[in-house]
């Protein structure tokens, strides 16, 4: 009898799917159908890949009500949030779709008398994507569409906690046309996800998840020598100067830092206010926290869910324990949220001062609805607090002032800048991270060159 997954919704703790694990007869089976289909496709017309997938977008959304409903129950996004997930699907898929003849057009360096020479960006074959349940849909399509636009196959695993997202990707892929055998799902144990990646006949892997995961990456694809490309996480921080519009700064902020129940690894994690600015930032954010609706994601006034799992809330509790302990004090008091008890995944929110580097709270990933805000004199003091940590994936700066954004933003060891906003991923732009936030690139234009190689052609035209 084979082995199953079972995914155990936060919202109630019931079992909500299951579905029986691929083995090693079905790895095999995958890889060498995906290898002959990629040999064809590799060959189709760029033009024609787009209408293909373009029609696979168009089916996708057109399931949108299902499919925000299936977050909820999978991973416990609020109903009445939802949906954006398909809408964010869509910006970066069509986007992706819409730049790929560019992005995969023929370089030519220039004239040279006698010869033709350009650079040709080939398909690598086989893609393989681990995917994560905390923003299943926005994480996979980083992937999976620009990966398919360039030529590649591709096996995708997603997340115990979303096996249904898979499998609405091939739903959408059969109802497109898109010939068998270039998109495929396997559901997969961790050591046969490693056996996957570690396979020869697989030429790139792209992956989301925690730091030890992508150390297991690395470690499977060790014998080979292919690329990879991981997204693992970060500890996010914001910094607000003293010329901040304090109002907006405080509803994006905060948004920032709790939308999906903190469970985002670009949402904002930490803060940094000018002294000027702290008390009455600290003031209203707490304010408005306060306010928020802690319960079932199904229920549609609900705009703070549940965390995936009790684990995951009793990680962030202790968090919270050990800095009040420490000498942080909460601005918000749990008693408010009637839904938020031990032993579960509802998690009362919470913003702290008195915060410091030498609490966890303030430099492990939480992942969590929590947030932690700190007192600084200066911009040298919020930069060099900012740049403390080992993860370096967005940093946001509020401030009034562009040019001194820019000169912050260019001392920050980080993938992205922002300035007055945070939490949002524009398909235009490299999507990437530095230290243990990860490597490589996804989105924008820059994101189809780990998907392809260069290929040059020198060809002497005069004899």
């Amino acid at each position: 009898m084979s082995e199953s997954l079972r995914t155990i919704s936060p919202v109630d703790g019931s079992v909500y799917v299951e579905r029986p694990l691929a083995g090693a007869t079905e790895i095999n089976k995958a890889l060498d159908v995906a290898r002959a289909a990629q040999a064809e496709w590799r060959r189709v017309p760029v033009a024609t890949r787009q209408q293909i997938l373009r029609k696979a977008v168009a089916a996708f959304v057109a399931k949108k009500d299902e499919i925000a409903a299936e977050i909820s129950w999978q991973m416990g996004r609020p109903i009445s949030q939802a949906g954006g997930e398909v809408a964010g699907f869509k910006e970066r898929a069509d986007y992706m779709i819409d730049i790929a003849p560019e992005a995969l057009g023929d370089y030519n360096p220039g004239e040279k008398a006698g010869f033709n020479r350009f650079i040709r960006r080939e398909a690598l074959g086989v893609v393989a994507i681990i995917a994560p349940w905390n923003f299943p849909y926005l994480t996979a399509v980083n992937g999976v569409v620009p990966a398919l636009m360039a030529g590649n196959a591709v096996v995708l695993k997603h997340s115990h906690q979303t096996p249904l997202c898979a499998e609405r990707f091939a739903e959408a892929f059969e109802a497109a046309g898109l010939p068998k055998g270039l998109f495929q799902y396997l559901h997969l144990s961790h050591a046969d996800a490693e056996k996957l990646m570690g396979d020869i006949r697989v030429d790139f892997v792209n992956f989301t998840g925690s730091v030890p995961g992508g150390h297991a990456v690395q470690k499977a694809v060790g014998s080979k020598f292919i690329a990879t490309g991981m997204e693992l996480g970060g500890k996010d921080p914001a910094y607000i100067r003293a010329d901040v519009n304090l109002d907006h700064a405080v509803e994006n902020i905060i948004d920032g830092a709790f939308f999906n129940t903190g469970q985002s690894c670009c949402g904002i994690e930490r803060i940094y206010a000018h002294e000027s600015v702290f008390d009455a930032f600290a003031e209203k954010a707490a304010d408005l926290v306060s306010q928020y609706r802690l319960g079932s994601p199904i229920d549609t006034n609900t705009n703070l869910g549940p965390m995936v799992r009790t684990s995951s809330a009793a990680f962030v509790r202790g968090q919270v324990a050990d800095a009040i302990r420490d000498g942080a004090k909460a601005l918000v008091d749990p008693a408010k949220f009637a839904a938020n008890k031990e032993g579960t995944p509802y998690l009362a929110p919470q913003v702290l001062i008195n915060v410091d580097h030498s609490m966890r709270v303030m430099t492990e990933e939480s992942f969590g609805p929590v947030v932690g805000i700190m007192k600084v004199k200066s911009d040298e003091e919020a930069i060099a607090l900012m740049n403390d940590s080992e993860f370096g994936l967005t940093a946001s700066i509020w401030t009034a002032d562009e040019d001194v954004a820019l000169s912050i933003g260019d001392r920050l060891q980080t993938g992205t800048v922002f300035m007055n906003r945070a939490d949002y991923l524009d398909p235009a732009l490299a999507w990437t991270g530095v230290k243990n936030s990860g490597r490589g690139c996804t989105l924008s234009k820059l994101g189809y060159e780990s998907l392809t190689r260069p290929k040059s052609f020198h060809l002497r035209t005069t004899i």
